[in-house]
């Protein structure tokens, strides 16, 4: 029997943050019919137990071992009926009719295949919930100064925005999908571990005719990072790994190549500037993760098995 939404979430070891998500789709959804599908990626905080206890309505698919964010999603793809499919962060929280603004949206407009809200904080505040297209410039300069000098081309928190706009991607955190769309994109790509893979969602969705729109009057309270930091260099690798793949795929080696160099040669200068500030914790432990990154680099990037075997993390605030 198919239904209105299919509201997808992917949990590892968040179980007080999943569970006030949950709610906040119970106590924030009517008008629609929906269904909550979690995939959980091998928690050991109880939080399969506490989804059941709590949520009878939830589809739970609960896996042994890692399958990476990507897969998690598509498992429930799979499984989903709605017109529409939300994914929902486990650290994100539905409030004031945000999913209604989002569906009646994307009901008026049949060709946005992606609509997302505003990212806000708790205290009311904005995030960034937009984010262009990675390339050199993104990727090796300061994005908050790009933000401030060329706002139309790299749009961020700063921008006041009155009305829907299109744009390249939005950050994750709470995506409207029309199914029709899944259906003539395919899912995530499942070669992104952890980052990207809903970016480069977004700009499939683009090359088949689809739009992606931001709707900034639907809010979404967003806690961002809550999970990242649990194991935050080996997360900091997965951003880099995915950031080298989007490139591989829609870039080209000459890119690719100029973004390593890059990337390396400034990690480089971070670690010799922090060599010279150790005196303080902060920056001793800034110090560690870089050496530990340019380390990898130099290594080739290799696979870190303690991130994708069991030990699964999705990093809750997209590093976009």
């Amino acid at each position: 029997m198919s239904v209105d939404l299919s509201f997808v979430l992917v949990n590892w070891n968040t179980r007080a943050l999943i569970l006030e998500a949950l709610e906040s789709i119970v106590d924030n959804v009517q008008g629609y019919s929906y269904e909550m599908l979690v995939v959980d990626n091998a928690s050991e905080d109880g939080s399969a137990d506490a989804i059941r206890s709590a949520f009878s309505r939830v589809d739970l698919i609960i896996n042994e071992r890692n399958l990476g964010f990507a897969r998690a999603v598509n498992q429930a793809l799979e499984r989903a009926t709605g017109r529409y499919v939300i994914l929902l962060n486990s650290d994100a929280k539905l409030v004031n009719g945000a999913v209604q603004t989002l569906v009646a949206f994307m009901e008026a407009n049949a060709d946005v295949g992606v609509a997302g809200g505003q990212l806000i904080n708790e205290d009311g505040s904005k995030q960034n919930a937009i984010a262009a297209f990675p390339s050199l410039a993104t990727e090796l300069l300061n994005k908050r100064v790009l933000r401030i000098l060329a706002p139309q081309r790299y749009p961020g928190k700063e921008v006041e925005y009155r009305r829907p706009v299109d744009v390249d991607s939005l950050v994750g955190a709470c995506m409207v999908v029309r199914r029709h769309a899944i259906d003539e994109v395919g899912g995530l790509d499942e070669r992104y571990f952890l980052f990207m893979e809903e970016t480069d969602w977004c700009l499939r969705m683009w090359e088949k005719g689809w739009r992606v729109c931001f709707v900034p009057h639907a809010q979404i309270i967003h806690l961002q990072g809550a999970s990242a930091s649990m194991v935050k260099p080996e997360s900091k690798k997965e951003f880099y790994r995915s950031r080298y793949l989007f490139f591989e795929k829609h870039r080209g080696r000459v890119c690719i190549t100029i973004l390593k160099v890059g990337l390396v040669l400034r990690l480089l200068g971070e670690v010799l500037v922090d060599s010279l500030l150790l005196a303080k914790k902060k920056n001793r432990d800034r110090w560690k993760m870089r050496w530990s990154l340019l380390l990898w680099h130099l290594k080739s990037c290799p696979s870190d098995e303690s991130l994708r075997g069991v030990n699964y993390v999705k990093s809750i605030g997209q590093e976009h």
